[in-house]
């Protein structure tokens, strides 16, 4: 394996004698979605997001380009300048995340689109995702997929894949649908790239169970975001 990275052997090895030590029930798993448990590359491209899909899909009103960019050029230099605090960026992320997700309902966002993008095959996991999901659930390992993007999306893939098992939980962004499948509103919490802590966890009906699971295979989020 190549490609693969460990800056630490050793302190690696130890994690995995002690995630062996304590068994399956006092591990759960932590993972993002998007470029994660999805294809960061494709043909050597980096893999378009659900809001790019929708986009060039024209699923959305001809003016959601030019506002989600004015939107993406204001909020995105607060994102990446890690010398502001991270309370300030958490307030400024809320702030772009609650703005766009209500640019998307003004766009027409409806879940019919979204079911037929899953259907043409432009949203796909990586190798070895479904037997990972498979292993996890003959295990009763609680995975939380947690995600910035559009749990809508998240969730009706899973479903299309028979994977949406009962071991599984998403934290994202969730809209609210009229009977047409248009959005109509927003489902609280909202989700963004810095707020995925385990805070958000407390409000999942699984949160006392995973107390006292101590073991946690985190998948795709960076150290600071989790610390």
């Amino acid at each position: 394996m190549k490609n693969v990275i460990i800056s630490n052997p050793k302190r690696l090895e130890k994690k995995k004698r002690k995630f062996k030590e304590k068994g399956w029930s006092k591990m759960h798993i932590l993972s993002d979605f998007d470029k994660t448990l999805t294809y960061a590359f494709t043909k050597g491209e980096k893999t378009q997001s659900t809001f790019v899909m929708l986009r060039n899909n024209n699923c959305l009103t001809p003016d959601y380009p030019q506002k989600s960019q004015a939107l993406f050029d204001k909020y995105n230099p607060i994102e990446m300048n890690h010398k502001i605090p991270i309370e300030e960026r958490k307030e400024k992320m809320n702030e772009w995340w609650k703005k766009h997700l209500d640019l998307l309902i003004e766009s027409k966002l409806n879940e019919n689109d979204i079911k037929i993008l899953i259907g043409k095959g432009e949203i796909t996991t990586r190798i070895g995702v479904s037997e990972f999901i498979d292993f996890s659930k003959k295990k009763n390992i609680p995975i939380i997929i947690m995600s910035a993007g559009l749990g809508d999306v998240i969730k009706l893939y899973l479903e299309k894949e028979k994977k949406l098992f009962n071991n599984i939980h998403i934290i994202s962004n969730l809209f609210k649908w009229d009977s047409n499948g248009k959005a109509i509103r927003i489902n609280p919490p909202i989700i963004h790239s810095a707020n995925k802590d385990e805070t958000t966890i407390k409000n999942i009906s699984i949160y006392e169970e995973l107390k006292i699971r101590r073991n946690v295979l985190l998948l795709g989020m960076g150290s600071e975001t989790w610390r």
